[in-house]
């Protein structure tokens, strides 16, 4: 079963090792490893695809969350999320073959972003099953794939859900009573109190 994590660690050297050097000693294997620049400033975002037995989702949270320089840990499982892909195919073809490879594109989606007088290069995003479609389509055909390179899944839940989001936008709900510090000096004594605490003495 392939489990999917999202992590955001610290943008240091070493953190990427000690994530896989983790995975290794779990002997897990690591389907695919996406790693960029997040919405902090010096904090990465790292998507990890690993295989792994259906029930050992929450041991693999609770080991990374455990190493250090990583902050949060998501396992996103099968929540509702947004899931794309971006690959680059190469692909042999000269002016009497390239008709039907830009047709091919246009079907999936695809961009034309190099073309060069014996090869053509697409740019593919979305899930998965999208892009080993056009590179079975490719292969079946008479054309000749000369290069693939392939990010790795990368995965956001969909709506605010992350528990840091949440904890930034919290409003306090009808149902909850504002909690208002006080602070009162008896003597050089500082008190803080609860306003709206019926069973304190002041």
């Amino acid at each position: 079963m392939l489990h999917t994590f999202v992590a955001l660690v610290d943008d240091k050297p070493g953190v990427l090792t000690r994530v896989a050097s983790l995975f290794r000693r779990l002997n897990i294997n690591i389907i695919s490893l996406t790693v960029g620049h997040s919405e902090r400033s010096e904090v990465s975002r790292m998507t990890i695809v690993a295989e792994a037995a259906p029930g050992s989702g929450h041991r693999i949270k609770a080991s990374l969350f455990k190493l250090e320089s990583v902050l949060d840990v998501d396992d996103i499982g099968q929540l509702s999320c947004v899931t794309r892909e971006l690959a680059l195919i190469k692909v042999a073809a000269t002016p009497h073959t390239r008709a039907p490879i830009f047709q091919l594109a246009e079907i999936f989606r695809a961009r034309v972003v190099d073309l060069a007088p014996e090869s053509l290069m697409l740019e593919i995003t979305g899930v998965a099953s999208k892009i080993e479609g056009l590179i079975q389509v490719l292969s079946e055909g008479d054309n000749q794939i000369l290069e693939i390179s392939r990010t790795g899944r990368m995965v956001m839940r969909r709506g605010q859900h992350t528990s840091r989001v949440l904890d930034a936008m919290r409003v306090a709900s009808p149902e909850e009573e504002p909690i208002i510090p006080i602070t009162a000096t008896a003597g050089d004594v500082g008190l803080e109190l609860l306003a709206g605490d019926p069973n304190h003495p002041l």
